[in-house]
């Protein structure tokens, strides 16, 4: 019986491998097979016909060769046959694909041998990460394949697929655009979808029988086979996913992809530890499995061959599929030398990688904090993000909490964590951070580290938590506090995410986390868009705001700290400020933000000055709403604008 304990192993002294040939590698005349397995004694590959049902037609041990690696080459054609290996430390490993595997048949049960060329579509030599000067320029908009398309209002052929997501000028039967027609019109700069590699609760056989996000990962470099047309054939789901890309890079739309390095669905059953058992996890002093991840398991970044295979998995994905950045789920698991490391590797394809993650974990890690990329480490990682939770729970109102209020739906005090928000969680001299909940300290050496949100996939949507918070809000009501929480975050300092749906009001019925709930929960709704329209029409317009406005996106913090000033009188309930545009690139030569999150209606002074209304209630218009001088009226739950009509 094999113990699973492993406080009696140094893996420290386990060999190290440096090259880039660890895989299965298909040319016309021959197979490249090699892999890492340190401890293992006898290493089998066995060849199938197909990816489920046939028993191996071929059987071959590799050789042991060095710094941990085995391999053997076979001659000939093998293109489209399927492989697992069978590793025996002293006693048989279960039958597996390799970790590096990056072509799977049905279920990711058997890695396939394939020719990536052919996996290309047409033109793909030419495609092209659109351009970003820099990451405050990008809007940020979170999707799940499935939910964006799967409903029977959205007007996608191939529902819940790569392809579907794919199709242009979709729309509802009252003509409403969905899909990748909504993007084009909402005007977002980078697509974040939740994981597209190979996870395992979903049966890719029956995949509308189950739901996930994904979040259980199986191989990290093959793609899920539920969001394929034919999950047999796993050219397939390679072919249709760079088509997705393809097509929103035709449309000047990025790529970023959710990663979850931190953790596997399974543990002594994984792919890792039926290759080289406990290496790529931590342990806990008794030598079980570490689970800061809450999943039962831990991956052990900090071991060299797992730093090697996590950026190898990176570059991979941007190399082949031509990804502009990545999403790090509970990025506080990691350690901070291999985020650094991935950004200074990555940065090498493609300088404008974007780079951001959860600075948190789900549980307690054994490795100190110190040495972990959470939060408040973020002024190590430069060039590396972490989501601002302080701003989002002080917008909408505590996460865990379904009746706590935020700014928006009518809570005052909390306006100098709206303020840190505002700034993108930098140092700025005019907040007083013991009120800051719950930091105390910024956490952001430049605003290009912060990411500003008003929620995710998980806990309650916007819409819900508002709803629940406020229980006796009127809908008008609730569309007043959504559209007040996309201003803070549109014309906030740092980086703006969306939600997908967040703007038409997108409701899960008050699930909080809803990651096997049914498409009935989950599914975007193409029908709120239209009766939420006006909710959706002020988002695309603040985000073209932002857009025509590079005061809102400053790069650098100094020119925050010098350019951007809380320049009115405090007011509880009340957030304002004042940009100097002209020293930032603006064409506008000062600006002032008011906020209001107080039901009724309020009087602001303003500096001495004539001003023109851009913003007021429902309404933005560049063109102007009016002028104003010496005081503004600010309506209930409200963001107005002004800038300076001396220019």
């Amino acid at each position: 019986m094999r113990d699973w304990k492993f406080n009696h192993i140094d893996f420290s002294v386990y060999p190290s491998y440096e090259k880039d040939d660890l895989g299965v590698f298909w040319t016309p005349e021959k197979t490249l097979v090699k892999i890492w397995a340190p401890t293992a004694k006898i290493v089998e590959f066995r060849l199938f016909k197909d990816g489920i049902s046939s028993e191996p037609f071929h059987k071959t041990q590799l050789q042991s060769g060095v710094d941990g690696t085995w391999s053997t080459i076979l001659l000939g054609d093998y293109e489209g046959k399927f492989y697992t290996f069978k590793i025996n430390d002293g006693e048989w490993l279960e039958e597996t694909p390799d970790i590096y595997t990056r072509c799977v048949g049905v279920n990711g049960l058997r890695g396939m041998i394939f020719n990536p060329k052919k996996t290309n579509p047409e033109n793909w030599e030419n495609d092209k990460s659109p351009e970003l000067k820099q990451i405050t320029d990008a809007v940020i908009y979170e999707t799940h394949v499935r939910d964006f398309t799967v409903a029977e209002n959205s007007g996608v052929e191939h529902k819940g697929k790569f392809s579907g997501f794919a199709e242009e000028n979709t729309q509802t039967i009252d003509g409403t655009a969905t899909g990748l027609a909504h993007l084009k019109e909402l005007g977002i700069t980078h697509i974040h979808l939740l994981p597209v590699n190979d996870f395992f609760t979903v049966d890719e056989e029956k995949p509308f029988e189950k739901y996930n996000w994904g979040y259980d990962p199986l191989h990290y470099n093959a793609l899920e086979g539920s969001y394929s047309t034919n999950p047999y054939d796993g050219t397939e789901r390679i072919k249709e996913f760079k088509k997705l890309v393809q097509s929103l890079h035709a449309n000047e739309i990025g790529v970023v992809l959710d990663v979850v390095y931190n953790h596997t669905y399974f543990a002594k059953e994984s792919v890792f530890n039926q290759t080289v058992p406990g290496y790529f996890y931590r342990q806990k002093q008794d030598g079980t499995f570490a689970n800061a991840s809450g999943c039962g398991n831990e991956i052990a970044t900090e071991r060299t061959m797992v730093r090697k295979y996590i950026v190898d998995s990176l570059k991979y994905w941007m190399q082949e599929f031509h990804i502009d950045g990545f999403r790090f789920d509970l990025m506080g698991i990691y350690d901070l030398q291999t985020m650094q490391t991935i950004r200074t590797e990555l940065m090498q394809i493609n300088p404008q990688v974007i780079l951001y993650g959860e600075g948190w974990t789900a549980d307690v890690s054994p490795m100190p904090e110190q040495l972990r990329a959470v939060k408040f480490n973020t002024l190590q990682l430069p060039g590396i993000a972490s989501f601002n939770d302080d701003f989002r729970d002080a917008i909408r109102g505590n996460h865990g909490s379904k009746k706590s209020k935020g700014f928006v739906s009518g809570l005052s005090l909390r306006e100098e964590t709206i303020k840190f928000g505002v700034v993108g969680a930098i140092h700025h001299p005019q907040i007083v951070y013991d009120y800051v909940e719950p930091s105390k300290r910024a956490w952001a050496a430049e605003p290009g580290q912060c990411i500003n949100y008003n929620s995710c996939h998980d806990n309650y949507t916007l819409w819900d938590k508002l709803k629940l918070s406020q229980p006796k809000a009127t809908d008008e009501e609730l569309r007043k506090m959504t559209k007040l929480a996309g201003a803070l975050i549109l014309t906030s300092q740092g980086v703006p995410f969306l939600h997908s749906g967040e703007e038409f009001g997108r409701s899960k019925g008050g699930n909080v986390n809803s990651y096997k709930s049914p498409d009935s929960v989950n599914q975007i709704d193409w029908d709120r868009k239209t009766e939420c329209h006006d909710v959706f029409e002020y988002y695309k317009k603040l985000i073209q705001l932002r857009k025509n406005h590079p005061a809102f996106r400053m790069a650098s913090a100094d020119k925050i700290r010098k350019y951007l000033n809380f320049c009115t009188q405090y007011k509880p309930g009340i957030v304002s400020y004042c940009i100097e545009g002209k020293p930032v690139g603006d064409t506008w030569e000062k600006i002032i933000l008011l906020f209001n999150g107080h039901i009724t209606d309020n009087n602001i002074p303003l500096p001495e000055g004539n001003y023109q209304i851009i913003a007021n209630g429902n309404e933005i218009d560049e063109n102007g709403l009016g002028e104003v001088s010496d005081e503004a009226l600010v309506k209930g739950i409200s963001f107005m604008l002004l800038k300076s009509s001396e220019q």
